[in-house]
């Protein structure tokens, strides 16, 4: 690991963008030219990288079921998944931490490319079933939210993390749409195709837009290399003031609508009663919603309000959520609720990715980043079973009343403790 002698504040800020090519002669304004460049360029990364999975996800279960994979297989192919992302979040946000955002980039897009390669030579289950393996590596959006939050400063983080929703969104409508043109049109294959050439396109953007280091010089320090995974450090970070309890808020807060969101595909047949078509259009009005949200309402809350506040408001609105879901009945219910729900997600995600990083020193912000991300592969692990026994036993209101009362719950924790939020990063 490659390590920098600590500057003087002045040329520090001179030199908060990390711009291999800055000198401390160049404006302040300049630096602030270069920082906005390579965020945008990081949302095109994300962008892209979240298009071409979604490309894949709509055509997998066709895929799946043209090699003879039943649906039982088909359950056991999306947990192997889910168990590699599980296991890998961690240790991607280390590696980053150790060799930076723009390696940790690369290794996501080559790791996204050596699955869709993988991915267009499937021609039996067992290769279906390796093409998976890369799926331990591939953390584009946490590698995205690294890069943003070495270079935004801690009262400008949640409306930039904010605005990786509006890449979730049109990744959504245009992945669904061309996967299932490309599918239809073309082959089954085409889209892995398409994501192969486009991950490696990516790679060769993070090379030549995203600088080797992109932490202020100020942030860096003479660290000694340590394990990739380590249970000690992970209980090293939850002991920093706030980190414990704001992780457990962002677990428990979305867990029972990520069960939920885990069985629509059977929920969206069964009770609502679409067809593929009309899910698809479903997918895509998620898709605008969430644009809508991180574009436009989670930053401008980010600049009015505390963080508390806005943590506090996205539990008690999915509280009402999991009320609202309780009392549906048919789809039209569903899609009036999707505001809410989709406001809450998107509140909760950016806020406590924006808290937890500040809460712990800049010297590992990736690690943390990867516990986040390795929520939503936990639900995915464990939500197929769970999800399952809810539905068949208590019927689609079961969701709803789990959300209502665990996020009752968490609103009334949030209002009578203490957690600190005032930490900054150490330097």
């Amino acid at each position: 690991v490659s390590t920098m002698n600590v500057k003087n504040s002045s040329e520090g800020e001179e030199e908060a963008s990390g711009m291999r090519n800055e000198t401390p002669g160049e404006s302040g304004r300049l630096g602030e030219v270069k920082r906005g460049q390579v965020i945008r360029v990081t949302y095109v990364i994300a962008a892209l990288d979240l298009t071409f999975l979604f490309m894949q996800m709509g055509i997998m279960p066709y895929l799946a079921k043209s090699l003879g994979l039943d649906s039982v297989g088909f359950g056991y192919l999306q947990t192997t998944f889910g168990v590699l992302q599980l296991v890998g979040g961690y240790i991607f946000g280390r590696f980053a931490d150790q060799f930076g955002a723009r390696a940790a980039l690369i290794l996501s897009c080559a790791s996204a490319s050596v699955f869709f390669l993988l991915m267009s030579l499937s021609t039996s289950i067992p290769l279906l079933f390796l093409s998976r393996l890369p799926g331990v590596f591939m953390h584009g959006i946490p590698g995205a939210q690294k890069v943003i939050t070495d270079v935004t400063a801690p009262s400008q983080r949640a409306g930039a993390l904010g605005k990786l929703g509006l890449c979730f969104g049109v990744a959504i409508i245009s992945g669904s749409a061309l996967g299932g043109a490309l599918s239809t049109k073309v082959s089954l294959y085409a889209p892995m195709y398409i994501g192969l050439v486009g991950s490696l396109i990516n790679i060769l953007i993070a090379v030549v837009w995203i600088p080797s280091q992109t932490k202020p010089k100020s942030d860096h320090h003479v660290t000694e290399p340590s394990n990739l995974f380590s249970i000690r450090e992970i209980l090293r970070l939850m002991k920093f003031p706030g980190v414990m309890e704001v992780f457990i808020v962002k677990v428990f807060a979305g867990f029972p609508i990520g069960l939920f969101m885990i069985m629509f595909s059977i929920i969206s047949m069964d009770f609502f009663g679409l067809e593929a078509v009309e899910s698809g259009y479903l997918m895509s009005y998620f898709g605008v919603l969430q644009m809508v949200v991180q574009g436009l309402v989670v930053g401008k809350l980010a600049r009015h309000c505390t963080e508390m506040t806005l943590l506090r408001l996205s539990v008690f609105v999915f509280a009402g959520v999991g009320l609202g879901m309780a009392l549906m009945r048919t789809v039209w219910h569903y899609c009036i609720i999707a505001v809410p729900l989709v406001f809450a997600f998107s509140m909760l995600a950016t806020i406590t990715d924006s808290i937890l990083t500040k809460a712990v020193p800049s010297s590992d912000t990736g690690a943390m980043l990867g516990i986040c991300a390795s929520v939503q592969p936990l639900t995915r692990t464990v939500g197929p079973t769970i999800g399952g026994v809810l539905y068949k036993q208590f019927g689609v209101s079961s969701f709803g009343y789990l959300q209502l009362m665990i996020n009752l719950g968490l609103f009334v924790y949030l209002l009578k403790s203490k957690i600190p939020l005032g930490e900054m990063k150490s330097q």
